[in-house]
């Protein structure tokens, strides 16, 4: 006689294995555990342009929103010019002597160098005129050189890479070369010479063109690069067999291709330009007073450095922000649309 518990505890063939009792156990709980905690992943919606992926991406970045924020704000200040400066009651180059003490060697009257309901950021030493009005005029005159310049050097730079990376040959050799030339050349020396030997012409122009005379060969070299990658892609090719012209395909083919790239490299041309026109204007070269500019507001305010330091610090601040505001902006375009570009 047979045990029939025995044979009725184990499992028969015809028996469906779903149920078997079964042990998940630690190690095979982790997984749903883990697919439950994680966090959602980012969905790209489909057909999503690299336009829309980039305002998408900046606008995740708490540096980029503050950024450009700042950079709008000097754009609006420096189209705004004449009429801040009429909002604060003063024109850049108004004396206000009331607002000095003649027998202090002209120093401003007031705490915090005559900062107060009249004069809001305070005035300059012995003269007296109004540094908010002169700082908001200094960043018109700031920035129309640089955005200027940087659209002279971005035009010259992006027609002579497109030409050297798709034709080659002859016209890449001699482009070649001439970036070569005008990179090795000291452009510093040649500025402060050039804009010292320059008399009567406008100081604005010319510090423009010579700006931009020696800053296209970076740009050209990026648009070079990636032009030569662009012109055996299948879409080329095809356009070229289609019988399109050469015009045509580096118009509506080549030119979308490296437009990324060079919108990042020209946000951040912007704070060089910037810079090197503050510069000159620091060692005198620039613009001339009585045209304000924030280095040469600077230049001016480090002989009174001790006696007024609000003076030195306010173009300052200003010239800070706005290099620090367009670099941020710059490397996270950079960033987002030249990814490969951002890692060399």
């Amino acid at each position: 006689m047979t045990d029939n518990r025995a044979t009725a505890s184990q499992p028969t063939a015809s028996q469906p294995a779903a149920s078997l009792p079964t042990d998940p156990g630690p190690a095979a709980s982790r997984p749903a555990a883990a697919a439950a905690t994680a966090p959602p992943a980012r969905t790209v919606p489909p057909g999503s342009s690299p336009w829309q992926l980039a305002r998408r991406e900046l606008r995740r970045r708490p540096t980029v929103r503050v950024s450009l924020c700042v950079v709008l704000l000097f754009v609006l200040m420096a189209v705004g010019a004449p009429w801040l400066g009429a909002l604060g009651g003063w024109s850049p180059n108004e004396f206000d002597k009331s607002a000095i003490d003649p027998y202090l060697a002209g120093q401003p009257l007031g705490s915090f160098g005559g900062i107060g309901s009249a004069h809001w950021l305070g005035v300059e030493p012995v003269t007296g005129r109004d540094l908010f009005a002169r700082v908001v005029a200094g960043a018109q005159v700031s920035l129309l050189i640089a955005f200027a310049a940087t659209a002279i050097v971005v035009a010259v730079g992006t027609a002579a890479g497109i030409a050297a990376g798709y034709f080659g040959g002859r016209v890449d050799a001699v482009l070649s070369r001439l970036m070569d030339l005008t990179m090795s050349f000291p452009s510093l020396i040649f500025m402060i010479a050039m804009l010292s030997v320059a008399k009567d012409v406008n100081r604005i122009v010319l510090m423009t063109a010579v700006i931009g005379l020696f800053g296209w060969p970076g740009v050209a070299r990026v648009v070079r690069g990636q032009t030569l990658s662009l012109k055996h892609r299948e879409y080329v090719d095809a356009a070229r067999v289609a019988g399109a012209g050469s015009w045509r395909i580096l118009t509506r083919d080549v030119l979308p291709g490296v437009a990324g790239p060079v919108i990042a490299y020209t946000t951040l041309l912007i704070p060089g330009m910037i810079s090197t026109e503050a510069a000159l204007s620091y060692l005198g070269v620039g613009v001339r007073p009585p045209t304000p500019s924030w280095g040469q507001m600077i230049a001016e305010s480090v002989a009174y450095y001790e006696t007024d330091p609000v003076y030195f610090v306010i173009p300052s601040v200003f010239l800070f922000l706005a290099v620090l505001a367009f670099t941020l902006l710059g490397d996270a375009l950079r960033d987002i649309l030249d990814p490969r570009g951002g890692r060399t």
